[in-house]
């Protein structure tokens, strides 16, 4: 019987990765040291397989995507530095989450590229899964990137399914939800600066630490448009594998010493 065994909610700034900080280290260096953190309690969990769900992989508009390539391979470039890795796929858990969804009427998609298997069946890695398993011990990783035409009641099923397919197999499973907050924190970033990014991720924060993580299905469609978070729907894909009733969220930190918002939490299971 598998178990889901450690789960959290992470950032993906390229710059929290040590080798990438370039010459302002303190920019993020709280957040910095809580992914270390992170990655030390993952290490001592032992897992045999982790689930990353990114906002910024493979994209098919109104379905769940799911990697079935032999192994992923990325980097992150970040004041005239890379970062690079390749991951092998756990492609038997990526395939029994996808029949869990399918089992619940959810769209959703294995992809591969190249080959069926073998050295030549390989994908990319984005960003959003780079930068936190920059911090995780080096396991088969499944790599998950939801839709937002997809309502947020299908990405908290989701979460069930997910949670189905593990409990179905014979593994210690860990879930990171990848999750940047609001990007309108500051006039010179890409997007511009709106008063309702700080107004927002202090909701986030909140509905976080008390462990209702459901309740950022209340951010409106304004809101979203307005602060640019881009965490909700991993998030509530979390959700849905880790009931309220088995949540104990350590809330380790927030900042957004840039454009965006940051944050770690722990979301441990009661």
């Amino acid at each position: 019987m598998g178990k889901i065994v450690y789960s959290c909610i992470t950032p993906h700034g390229g710059e929290i990765i040590p080798e990438l900080a370039g010459k302002q280290p303190k920019r993020m260096e709280k957040t910095r040291q809580r992914m270390c953190q992170l990655g030390k309690r993952v290490e001592a969990h032992h897992l045999e397989a982790l689930i990353i769900i990114t906002p910024h992989g493979i994209r098919i508009d109104g379905q769940f995507s799911i990697i079935n390539s032999e192994t992923v391979e990325g980097s992150e470039q970040e004041n005239q530095r890379t970062y690079y890795m390749i991951r092998e796929t756990d492609r038997s858990l990526a395939k029994e989450i996808a029949q869990e969804a399918q089992n619940m009427n959810l769209p959703c998609g294995l992809l591969n590229f190249g080959t069926a298997e073998g050295p030549l069946s390989r994908l990319p890695l984005d960003w959003g899964a780079v930068v936190p398993l920059a911090f995780m011990p080096d396991v088969p990783v499944v790599i998950i990137t939801p839709s937002r035409l997809n309502s947020n009641e299908d990405m908290l099923a989701f979460g069930k399914a997910l949670r189905t397919a593990v409990d179905k197999s014979d593994k210690r499973v860990g879930i990171i939800a990848s999750c940047d907050w609001c990007h309108t924190h500051d006039a010179s970033g890409p997007y511009g600066f709106h008063p309702l990014a700080k107004q927002v991720d202090e909701r986030v924060v909140e509905y976080i630490k008390k462990g209702e993580i459901e309740a950022l299905s209340e951010i409106s469609k304004e809101e979203i448009e307005q602060a640019k978070p881009d965490g909700i729907w991993q998030a509530l894909i979390l959700a849905g594998a880790i009931p309220k009733s088995e949540r104990a969220v350590d809330f380790l930190s927030y900042e957004a010493p840039t454009y965006f918002g940051l944050i770690c939490a722990e979301i441990s299971h009661e």
